[in-house]
């Protein structure tokens, strides 16, 4: 497949990486991660279960995962830079709508458009950005992208829980609105490059051309590649929300639990710093093999419930985790290359991002109607299935 790589503007590449690392810090501290830390406040406040604030969360998902597709073609077609910048208005618009809701009907409000903002802002459309900016090279910046993004969970929750103790949770929702219009927004107006309508034209024919040329291949390859990155989704998203519930109900003592959990960020970091160090070499096929591979080791190591091996199955799974998370990026450019990119990140996050939101949900049925080993089997299986799709997935470069 033939790229438009020279057509590309020139980018000062680690200005570009290191303003978006802090822009998706922000985003992820002030969505994703937001009900981690502000959940219980908000429902002693408000008097709302637990389970229907969470569930705004899950609202948010399903909104980013209906308006992806059409987000990455609006990249494709007019750079990222005014999606990104339009992503911070929306986070902020939304957030102070949130910290202001009296009724649960105007708290999901708040999370519709923040899964607007979600869609706009998080990874997928940082990542179709670096696609149309720079084409074929952005590997590298894609996972310095993630390393730097890696630090959401790590910076975010002690800032949210401050802000929460200071100000409490509609404090910290108005701050974090502000943070956004202050920090989030003029990072995207100033640091990221306009994407030119040659290089975008362009684009749109070179993938038009190779759409037309095996189309049955194509479709296949993008449904195939959809599959093994939503069944990761329904274990990561699972794992994040309900990983310190089964350990406990695997027997091991509390604190200890804590202890196990605090490895997972840490183990995520490693995976990426090994990727972006180590990696650049070795096709995004053969870093996604291993990365599900460690992630299903690491999950049949909880199954003896043994506290010391847990430690080494939450430090194998967050490497994996960590991997998976550069080459769910990595893989769609290398496989079909540039062209049309923002589109196919689009595509593939709709799935990815409704599995995100029904995981938990399912999983939590799971653990009351069977047992942690029933859950931890299910994850088993569907990350062996993963692995099994991936050994499908060629090693090769678009177009080769």
């Amino acid at each position: 497949m033939p790229h438009t790589d020279s057509a590309r503007p020139q980018v000062n590449r680690v200005r570009l990486v290191g303003a978006m690392g802090i822009g998706q810090i922000l985003a992820w501290s002030s969505t994703y991660y937001l009900p981690a830390v502000l959940a219980s406040s908000i429902a002693q406040a408000t008097g709302w279960s637990i389970t229907r604030v969470v569930m705004g969360l899950s609202l948010g998902l399903l909104v980013a995962g209906a308006c992806s597709p059409r987000v990455g073609r609006m990249i494709d077609h007019h750079g990222g830079r005014s999606t990104l910048a339009a992503s911070s208005i929306l986070m902020a618009l939304g957030l102070a709508l949130m910290g202001a809701a009296q009724h649960l009907a105007v708290y999901y409000l708040a999370w519709t458009i923040i899964g607007l903002a979600m869609a706009a802002g998080l990874y997928d459309a940082a990542f179709a950005t670096l696609g149309s900016l720079l084409g074929s090279v952005a590997r590298s910046s894609i996972s310095g992208l993630t390393l730097l993004g890696g630090f959401a969970s790590t910076l975010g929750w002690p800032l949210l829980a401050y802000l929460e103790h200071q100000l409490g949770w509609r404090g910290a929702c108005f701050v974090l609105a502000g943070a956004h219009l202050v920090v989030g927004l003029p990072i995207y107006l100033f640091f990221v490059p306009k994407t030119r309508a040659s290089t975008v034209a362009a684009g749109s024919r070179t993938e038009a051309s190779a759409e037309a040329g095996q189309p049955s291949a194509y479709r296949q390859l993008l449904l195939l590649l959809a599959l093994l990155l939503t069944l990761q989704s329904l274990v990561t998203s699972t794992v994040s929300v309900h990983l310190l519930d089964v350990l406990k109900l695997l027997g091991i003592a509390a604190a200890t639990v804590l202890a196990i959990g605090m490895v997972m960020g840490p183990a995520q970091v490693a995976g990426r710093i090994a990727e972006f160090t180590w990696g650049q070499g070795l096709h995004p096929t053969w870093a996604t093999r291993l990365g599900v591979l460690l992630c299903l080791v690491g999950i049949l190591l909880l199954l003896p419930a043994q506290a010391w091996l847990a430690f080494v199955a939450i430090a194998l799974y967050g490497a994996g985790n960590g991997i998976l998370t550069i080459t769910r990026g990595t893989l769609p450019l290398v496989l079909f290359g540039p062209a049309g990119y923002g589109a196919r990140m689009g595509l593939l996050a709709r799935p990815m991002l409704v599995a995100q939101a029904a995981g938990p949900i399912g999983a939590a049925m799971i653990l009351d109607a069977f047992s942690a080993d029933a859950l931890l089997m299910v994850l088993a299986s569907l990350a062996l299935a993963g692995l099994l799709a991936s050994s499908r997935l060629p090693a090769r470069e678009a177009g080769t």
